[in-house]
């Protein structure tokens, strides 16, 4: 849940949001790289409204139907800033689909072992070049998500790189 609060907390901090923008957005962001898996956001955004991390208004914008738009409050911005800080110094190991396979990668007869992790690489190479293309274009907006791109592209790599040896190994 950290990692939800942290994700709501960090764009309603931005500016205030109806839930679906919260929802498109999210969206975005986890075309680009995944982590968080949040199916509904009305749930947390509730539990974070009765923490008083922030309040949700009713808006109407022309002739369109009323919506929710969801506002940060002070105490909000401050469990933001505490999230934020959380994440940036929690050093945990990451952890990849592909370690379990590995732990049970003997069980497969060693060819298609290899056939499938040259699978694997191939769709990691795929990736990896999209990614360099993104990073390539214009810049990015907000910045910070070059940063993520170049640091996803660069952890693809290096996941690429030890299939390649794994393989050339067997």
């Amino acid at each position: 849940m950290i990692e939800h609060e942290l994700l709501l907390l960090g764009l309603l901090r931005e500016k205030p949001k109806h839930g679906y923008d919260i929802k498109i957005k999210i969206q975005e962001i986890l075309s680009l790289f995944a982590g968080v898996d949040l199916r509904s956001i009305y749930y947390p955004l509730k539990v974070l409204e009765k923490k008083g991390l922030l309040v949700k208004r009713i808006a109407r914008a022309g002739k369109r139907p009323q919506r929710f738009v969801y506002t940060l409050t002070p105490k909000g911005k401050s469990r933001f800033d505490e999230l934020l800080t959380k994440s940036l110094l929690n050093v945990k190991r990451p952890q990849f689909s592909l370690d379990l396979s590995l732990y049970f990668l003997h069980y497969l007869k060693p060819d298609i072992a290899r056939r499938r992790l040259r699978g694997r690489l191939h769709i990691l190479n795929r990736i990896a070049k999209g990614l360099q293309e993104m990073v390539k274009s214009p810049p990015v907006n907000p910045p910070s998500l070059r940063r993520i791109l170049e640091h996803n592209l660069q952890m693809l790599q290096a996941e690429a790189q030890f299939l390649t040896d794994l393989i050339q190994s067997n």
